[in-house]
């Protein structure tokens, strides 16, 4: 997520404006290993979509989740970037952070969060389309949630959405703060349900814990060093996936992801020796070995035709800390726990 991610996105920029002007619309650019920032997809009609941090959110699709094409457009235009947004959250521009998608009601939801670095001044937005493959079809429904400092112990940035059994749809979010934040939909809008109120289901630390090492990369945001949420249904278990520690910092990042699971999709989410993601619990799942990757984080994970598989971005050693795309199989293990391979 966030800033760092400029730089890496800009070597795309530059492959592509080198290209002659008459041809860029006719040459996408297609890549095996793309740069990439809180990665999120969707499937539709033999098509992968993938959406990530980027100015107007970058897109990108592919057929074989092998080959991407960079769309070189964002989901928004930067004339299209609703004005409540830069109304919401002083200094935020163009450059839109972790999106998230879902088909609900045969129709397309994608949140994405504005922000700006390390302060929790912050807006997730919402838009609408009845279909991926219409890339001028988006619609802006307005804000999800908004958070401000000095009034709100959390941080509206890193949204994702899920379904529960009964087919009510939930909002999770978070980063830093009080950590990783819940609220009820409403089925009809989409937008929170009247009387609802945020609940923290995860936090990186106990409240009160003075042993966490400060924090190196915002003055604001404390050490509550956990963030991008992510649930996935499988079996009888909600799995919530969590970003621990930090990211954006380069070869410098030490993201890592851990897991907790429950059969309420609201919690409480424990991990596999019982702790409560709530106080600080958490199995960890993946971290940089230091030889390919320093560090990966913000997941996000699917049920596809050809299996289940997780994502998420992990900064290269070989690319000296570039982000880039990680595609791991999910195996799930007799207990209901999952290993990734």
């Amino acid at each position: 997520m966030k800033q760092t991610a400029m730089k890496y996105f800009g070597i795309v920029a530059i492959a592509m404006m080198l290209a002659p002007a008459e041809s860029r619309a006719q040459q996408p650019l297609v890549v095996d290993t793309p740069f990439v920032h809180d990665p999120v997809m969707a499937y539709e009609n033999g098509k992968y979509y993938l959406y990530c941090t980027g100015h107007g959110i970058t897109q990108m699709t592919s057929t074989d989740r092998k080959h991407w094409t960079i769309v070189p457009q964002g989901v928004l235009k930067n004339s299209e970037i609703p004005a409540w947004t830069h109304d919401s959250v002083p200094g935020f521009e163009t450059h839109i952070w972790a999106p998230d998608v879902i088909r609900f009601k045969n129709k397309w939801y994608l949140a994405y969060s504005c922000s700006t670095f390390g302060k929790n001044t912050s807006a997730i937005g919402l838009l609408s389309n009845t279909s991926l493959s219409d890339k001028d079809g988006w619609k802006d429904e307005g804000c999800l949630v908004a958070s401000k400092g000095d009034r709100d112990n959390w941080n509206a940035i890193d949204p994702n959405f899920i379904v529960d059994e009964k087919g009510n749809p939930w909002l999770t979010w978070g980063s830093f703060w009080d950590g990783i934040q819940m609220i009820k939909l409403d089925k009809k809008s989409m937008h929170v349900k009247k009387g609802a109120k945020p609940q923290t289901i995860a936090r990186r630390h106990v409240v009160g814990d003075t042993s966490a090492e400060p924090n190196p990369t915002s003055k604001f945001a404390g050490t509550n060093a956990i963030e991008a949420p992510f649930i996935m249904k499988h079996g009888d278990y909600y799995y919530l996936f969590v970003s621990w520690d930090y990211c954006c910092r380069g070869i410098k990042s030490n993201y890592r992801v851990a897991v907790g699971r429950s059969k309420k999709v609201a919690g409480p989410y424990l991990d596999k020796e019982g702790r409560d993601m709530r106080n600080g619990g958490g199995t960890l799942i993946l971290e940089g070995d230091k030889k390919e990757y320093e560090a990966m984080g913000h997941c996000s994970a699917y049920s596809f035709p050809d299996g289940d598989f997780f994502f998420c971005h992990g900064y290269s050693v070989p690319k000296n800390g570039a982000s880039i795309l990680v595609q791991k199989k999910i195996n799930w293990t007799e207990d209901g726990w999952l290993t990734l391979e």
